[in-house]
């Protein structure tokens, strides 16, 4: 286990000698004391990233893909060790670790190794005589800052595109879950990726976050998490005007047809909301049923949700683990008072689980709650297990309603009929729609959302683009221009 700052291709110490440590969320001990890096430490990386970044730049761009093609055969080479990383960290339920995360995590580090000399300029027609050509160049230094709920496969969202096109990366994991970061700092130097291009340092937001979103001396800054911290990035970032990607909060719209196929919906249902704890921003927290099949879909949405295992990530056969930390398990327990003071009726869940085996644990069961659309817990992100439920009598009260949030990041819909797929999906105030499924990802399409959401895209030819400037090259061929001031 790797707990030291990855600086200049070193694992070092933080300057002042901090450590912070790092909480197995299923029974609260101490899984290890980490390096904490402070705004020294984050001058070191930028430094050592800045001095790295000529050569990676002129480096060509298939030996760029090679490194990364490496990485992703290494990831693959140490899936279990990364998967049990990840769940004794995180709370994420081994079988989805290893299923999904460890999978997709290689499958993007892979997609980015073959963009790398794949990623085109072009050629503008222009006036005769002229040539003008669109060239494709690094941004420079990026700086990244990785959520805690799937920081595995965040860090390679993040690294695999800055990397392939020719940029160097100074890399923050949240403070509660650095471990499979920094596991991915120790394959990168083990496959040979030059010293200083890529530099991972764990610390808190407010110390090590804030100092990397507004050093002069980062190009770019990405960011995944809250939207009340992305507001703060975009304050910080603006002494140097430096480019700013955020993929912020999301309110999900999951949208139940009466002609849907009601046992797809219901287990797609479960899975948008239920799966990681429901610690995804793209989780469908909002389940929006058409009056007509309302209640019988409630009946084996309800008997599923509470049939959901919940118990030790590590155990395989668990389907639900604790939220990340305390104070988000917390969090979502407010969120279920504030239900029941507005007037919602909470169907079930809304508390700890009873089971002697998970006392020491963040855990809070399955939550389901009827709730009307401006109640707060229709309106605020939750994080959590936890769904509200409205229903809706046509398409146009349907779109009202999904479009109802200050978010836009994804939403879902289920329905047998084409045209309506096809109108809602048109409709909808969000940057990726679901039809007949939810939570479906892919490096090679385009991840990020509108509004309070965020703005720019991670995977595909998007992030390739948000990664690079854009330069124009006019080339006097053989045009004949007249002088402008002729004497």
């Amino acid at each position: 286990m790797q707990t030291k700052l990855y600086i200049g291709g070193e694992f070092v110490d933080a300057l002042d000698g901090a450590t912070l440590d790092v909480i197995n969320p299923f029974d609260g001990s101490v899984i290890a004391s980490v390096a904490e890096a402070k705004a020294a430490d984050v001058d070191r990386a930028v430094a050592a990233a800045t001095k790295a970044f000529p050569a990676w730049r002129a480096t060509p761009a298939m030996q760029r893909g090679r490194l990364l093609g490496k990485l992703a055969d290494a990831i693959e080479a140490h899936a279990e060790e990364l998967a049990e990383l990840e769940s004794i960290d995180t709370g994420h339920p081994i079988r989805d670790t290893k299923g999904l995360d460890v999978p997709r995590t290689a499958v993007t580090f892979r997609y980015f190794a073959g963009m790398a000399d794949k990623h085109q300029g072009s050629v503008v027609p222009v006036e005769a005589g002229f040539l003008n050509y669109v060239q494709r160049e690094p941004v420079g230094v990026v700086g990244q800052i990785v959520p805690w709920n799937f920081p595995l496969m965040f860090t390679s969202w993040k690294m695999g595109p800055a990397l392939a096109a020719g940029n160097t990366v100074v890399l923050k994991p949240a403070e509660i879950t650095p471990l499979s970061t920094l596991k991915i700092a120790q394959l990168m130097a083990e496959v040979g990726f030059p010293p200083g291009v890529v530099n991972i340092i764990p610390g808190f937001g407010h110390t090590a976050g804030q100092h990397l979103a507004e050093h002069p001396g980062v190009q770019k800054i990405a960011f995944t998490g809250s939207t009340a911290v992305g507001r703060r990035i975009v304050q910080a970032s603006a002494g140097n005007l430096k480019r700013v990607q955020l993929e912020l909060g999301g309110k999900g719209a999951n949208i139940v047809f009466a002609d849907a196929n009601l046992p797809a919906a219901i287990n797609g249902s479960a899975f948008a909301i239920f799966h990681n704890q429901g610690q995804a921003c793209i989780a469908g927290s909002r389940l929006l049923l058409q009056e007509d099949i309302a209640a019988p879909f409630l009946e084996g949405f309800v008997k599923l949700a509470k049939s959901i295992k919940l118990g030790n990530p590590l155990d395989p056969t668990t389907e639900m683990g604790p939220l990340t930390s305390q104070k988000q398990q917390q969090s979502v327990l407010t969120y279920c008072e504030v239900a029941k003071q507005q007037g919602a009726e909470v169907i079930t869940g809304g508390r700890k689980p009873d089971a002697a085996a998970l006392s020491k644990g963040f855990f809070v069961e399955p939550t389901i709650v009827k709730a009307q659309p401006k109640d707060r817990v229709c309106q605020e992100e939750v994080f959590g297990p936890f769904v509200s439920v409205t229903t809706f009598k046509d398409e146009a009260e349907a779109i009202a309603i999904a479009n109802s949030t200050e978010y836009g990041l994804g939403g879902g819909l289920w329905t047998t009929n084409l045209q309506r797929a096809h109108r809602m999906a048109g409709t909808m105030r969000a940057g990726m729609v679901w039809i007949n499924s939810y939570k479906r990802v892919n490096p090679g399409s385009p991840f990020g959302g509108v509004g309070s959401s965020g703005y720019g895209r991670e995977m595909g030819f998007e992030a390739m683009h948000d990664y690079t400037e854009a330069k124009s090259v006019w080339v006097n061929v053989d045009a004949q221009i007249p002088p402008h001031y002729p004497r």
